[in-house]
């Protein structure tokens, strides 16, 4: 599952500058001026005549062009950054609600890619990737789709087992264990612990009693796709801007998963047109735009503890719109795991 459509690292530069028209090197060329210059009579005996010199008329200069991904930027207005996180974190995991109700009729494959697909295709408009590369950034971009398949679709298998809060504050192992990997610090020690006994809270008897070890094995899974994601992001980042990779990749794992997926494709009627779409808006275009407005303002520090959050949020979409049971066990092992997500956050 995507959760950061874009960078942790706010862009430099979202303005996209419009070179001057003129010669080579962008130096404005001066225009002629085509009105005939007046010459003075020459007096017998007097200087010559100075010739008009013909002004160069201005030439009007118009607001500069701006991006696809500058106008997606400048979403919000002056709404606050954390307003705009949370929101974009509350649309991704709507999206996930909508994509629980179309397990039971579409199956769980088809409904992974078709939410890769459609958010493929969003943000392909958005970013408008040029494709001729050098074939080792297309081998990089076919192994980043290899891991959004694998993320997104045992995600979205766990999903059909275990409830959406639990499922989300599992896989953020993923993540979690990026940010503390190679660490020799004695105090990141505390939060693979936090983690670990809120992880093992939920697999205990403690909560529901009726979790799925499938569904939790299948999170863990995509937590370590979630992993996988995002180091070869880095790799990608460097060589596609803004969103372009992400759009790439998203569909290359959707037509990677294409043939887990053809055969539900019958079952696809069109009255499910409508949550089909608002799949992809939900789980990709909006949240996506809504992050890239907030990362304006927002640091790295601020950014990932707005980001630990997000299990939280996935548990009480949960609860309100798909109507999951939470027990006192489960809020504390979420608990455990936020905390230590932003424990590690402060840390690094």
């Amino acid at each position: 599952m995507i959760r950061r459509m874009a960078s942790a690292e706010t862009p430099r530069n979202w303005q996209s500058l419009r070179m001057p028209i003129g010669v080579p090197g962008g130096r404005r060329r001066a225009l002629p001026n085509w009105r005939p210059a007046r010459m003075s009579i020459a007096q017998p005996g007097g200087p010559p005549p100075a010739p008009a010199l013909a002004t160069a008329q201005p030439e009007p200069s118009g607001p500069p062009a701006e991006s696809a991904t500058a106008r997606v930027a400048r979403m919000g207005g002056n709404v606050p950054a954390p307003l705009l996180m949370v929101a974009a974190m509350l649309s991704f995991q709507l999206g996930a609600a909508v994509a629980t109700g179309l397990f039971s009729r579409v199956g769980v494959p088809a409904t992974a890619c078709l939410r890769l697909g459609v958010g493929g295709v969003l943000l392909l408009v958005i970013s408008r990737p040029n494709l001729r590369r050098p074939p080792s950034e297309l081998v990089w971009l076919v192994a980043f789709g290899a891991e959004l398949a694998v993320m997104n679709y045992a995600f979205y298998e766990a999903l059909a087992r275990i409830p959406l809060g639990v499922a989300v504050t599992v896989e953020f192992l993923g993540p979690l264990s990026v940010a503390l990997v190679g660490s020799r610090r004695l105090r990141d020690v505390l939060w693979v612990i936090l983690a670990g006994g809120g992880i093992a809270i939920f697999a205990g008897p403690s909560s529901q009693g009726s979790l799925d070890p499938a569904g939790l094995a299948l999170a863990v899974l995509a937590g370590a796709g979630w992993a996988a994601y995002i180091l070869t992001a880095q790799r990608v980042g460097r060589s596609w801007k803004g969103s372009q990779g992400l759009a790439g990749g998203m569909l290359v794992s959707a037509i990677l998963l294409t043939p887990v997926a053809a055969g539900s494709v019958g079952a696809i009627t069109p009255g499910s047109g409508l949550e089909i779409l608002a799949l992809g808006v939900l789980s990709t275009a909006l949240p996506f735009s809504l992050e890239m407005a907030a990362l304006r303002t927002l640091t790295a520090r601020a950014y990932g503890v707005l980001a630990s959050l997000e299990p939280a949020i996935a548990t009480v979409v949960g609860v309100v719109a798909l109507g999951q049971s939470v027990h006192a066990a489960d809020v504390l092992a979420t608990l455990l795991v936020v905390t230590a997500s932003v424990g590690a956050t402060f840390d690094t």
